[in-house]
């Protein structure tokens, strides 16, 4: 169910990977960031927005992956949007979300996946801060509400994944820390930061969610092993072992 975690905005958490659908308020209407993941969660999402009683006007898009590019009829034909890069990447990659959403989940209309555009240079009906860089995968971006003391942070902060470096693509260690540093800078005006995946980290917590990305980045730096309670999860081991590869190349 919707919880309120701040002023306009509330936060939907699904069982797969402790995925969060955001829904902030705007002047027009309401944008939903990151609506996810299964059919039924997508519907159920559907019906505790209309109990809000205030429109959809448009979601948005944090990044290029597929449970991040999810889309229900309910929420209405308005426009989907996303950074540029990550817009224009969107269709190249949108055959190979909609296998993997097959494959995850069911129930979801994967005819909607990856139906993304520009978000226009005003921001549009996106309320807040756009803070794009190039961690984690191609244009993705957090977004920093600044008059609510919530920082929208995408696949990044959370307490149930590690750093995932893009294994597509070299400097990654480079990219997730300047990644962070944006991120740490915005998160000292916020009492809230939302990851993509994972609990809602607030006040004291949100600067531990920052240390521990950096620990676990200087670890990789080092060649040495992360002291990371995440990576008891055996489903990380692969992802963790793409990172020490990169790390070790770029070294």
């Amino acid at each position: 169910m919707l919880k309120q975690v701040a002023d306009g905005v509330w936060v939907r958490q699904s069982e797969w990977v402790r995925s969060n659908a955001v829904v902030v308020r705007g002047d027009d209407g309401v944008v939903l960031v990151d609506p996810g993941i299964s059919g039924a969660d997508l519907d159920e999402l559907a019906d505790e927005v209309d109990g809000l009683g205030v429109p959809v006007v448009a979601g948005f898009c944090t990044h290029l992956h597929w449970d991040h590019l999810l889309w229900h009829s309910r929420f209405g034909d308005v426009p989907r949007y996303a950074t540029t890069a990550c817009a224009e990447a969107a269709g190249a990659v949108r055959e190979r979300a909609q296998a993997m959403a097959a494959e995850s989940a069911t129930g979801i209309p994967l005819e909607l996946i990856g139906l993304v555009t520009p978000l226009p240079a005003d921001g549009g009906p996106v309320p807040g801060e756009l803070i794009e860089h190039e961690a984690h995968a191609i244009g993705h971006a957090a977004i920093l509400l600044a008059d609510r003391g919530v920082l929208i942070a995408g696949d990044m902060l959370s307490d149930v994944l590690i750093p995932l470096l893009d294994p597509r693509r070299p400097g990654q260690v480079d990219a997730y820390e300047a990644a962070l540093a944006r991120l740490a800078e915005a998160a000292r005006t916020v009492e809230v930061v939302i990851p993509g995946h994972g609990a809602v980290a607030e006040g004291p917590e949100v600067a531990a969610r920052i240390a521990a990305d950096r620990a676990y980045l200087d670890a990789l730096r080092r060649g040495e092993e992360p002291v990371d309670a995440r990576l008891e999860q055996d489903w990380l081991a692969g992802p963790h072992k793409a990172n020490l590869e990169q790390a070790r190349q770029s070294s």
